[in-house]
């Protein structure tokens, strides 16, 4: 998921340099939304990690 807001992200630069205001604006928006996921399942992932006690495996 983190790959797909990368992309996104990318697009949205290359489309900012270009000044295409409007897929600009979209694919940030998209990076936005998929960046806020992955960060939210990236904390929930650490906090039950933490209430499990188990170090991760290599």
């Amino acid at each position: 998921m983190l790959g797909w807001a990368l992309t996104f992200f990318i697009v949205a630069v290359i489309a900012a340099v270009f000044g295409f205001g409007g897929i600009a604006s979209a694919t940030a928006g998209i990076a936005q939304v998929l960046f806020f996921i992955f960060l939210v399942l990236f904390v929930i992932s650490l906090v039950f990690g933490a209430v499990r006690g188990r170090a991760p495996r290599p």
